[in-house]
């Protein structure tokens, strides 16, 4: 059986959980404890010298990196060709918007919550807020130009950056006037089963740890 080593909060590891339900695989959903240091254990550096989430175990072979675990996920799992063409042409459009999400999406979501959540520094730069509004503008050129990330059928392109919109719309409100396209794609994949199931309650997990942070954060940062 498949292992993945995940924390409900990380949006990296949501994708790969939404990326399980939505191939209907059979998976070991195993929860790593931060706080009791399990990422630094050896049994866990030696699968992910890394020491992050999440971590795909199928067989002899071990992923870290939920983009690269999406991409195995599909070609290994996936029945439906359109979540992850094969055709070179469609699939390096898919690989452009998920190499945004990991470059631009979630470094300006990590460098946020990295932060403030690891090393406690609960100074928001204006800057970083900037970065994220402007993560929005790019999204809603994209999804003016199509109805998903890569093209008018959703891929592991929309799993992966939804997972992490979610996170960013916490710490910075999605202006659904400003930004509809985006708003509209949200709407979309959240009202999706496969989704909401492996998505939603790590998204609520998330948000409840920001809000928890919120009386130590110089709030003049983040209006």
């Amino acid at each position: 059986m498949v292992k993945l080593y995940k924390m409900d909060a990380s949006p990296p590891a949501r994708s790969c959980m939404v990326a399980c339900e939505l191939f209907n695989i059979p998976v070991e959903l195993i929860e790593v404890n931060y706080a009791e240091g399990e990422l630094f254990k050896p049994e866990y550096l030696k699968k992910n010298p890394l020491h992050t989430v999440p971590v795909l175990e199928d067989g002899s072979v071990v992923i870290h990196d939920s983009h690269a675990i999406l991409m195995y996920l599909a070609d290994v799992y996936g029945k439906q060709e359109s979540f992850y063409p094969k055709d070179p042409k469609q699939r390096a459009l898919v690989n452009q918007k998920l190499f945004f999400n990991s470059t631009i999406l979630f470094m300006r979501l990590r460098h946020i919550s990295y932060p403030l959540f690891v090393e406690g520094i609960t100074d928001i730069p204006k800057k970083n807020l900037d970065a994220i509004e402007e993560a929005y503008g790019f999204l809603e050129e994209f999804l003016s130009r199509t109805k998903y990330l890569a093209g008018d059928n959703i891929t592991i392109a929309d799993i992966s950056a939804y997972a992490t919109v979610t996170g960013l719309d916490v710490i910075k409100e999605l202006n659904a006037q400003k930004y509809p396209k985006t708003q509209a794609w949200v709407q979309d994949l959240e009202k999706r089963p496969y989704v909401e199931k492996g998505n939603a309650k790590g998204a609520e997990e998330y948000k409840q740890l920001f809000q928890s942070k919120l009386p130590l954060i110089k709030l003049t940062q983040i209006q």
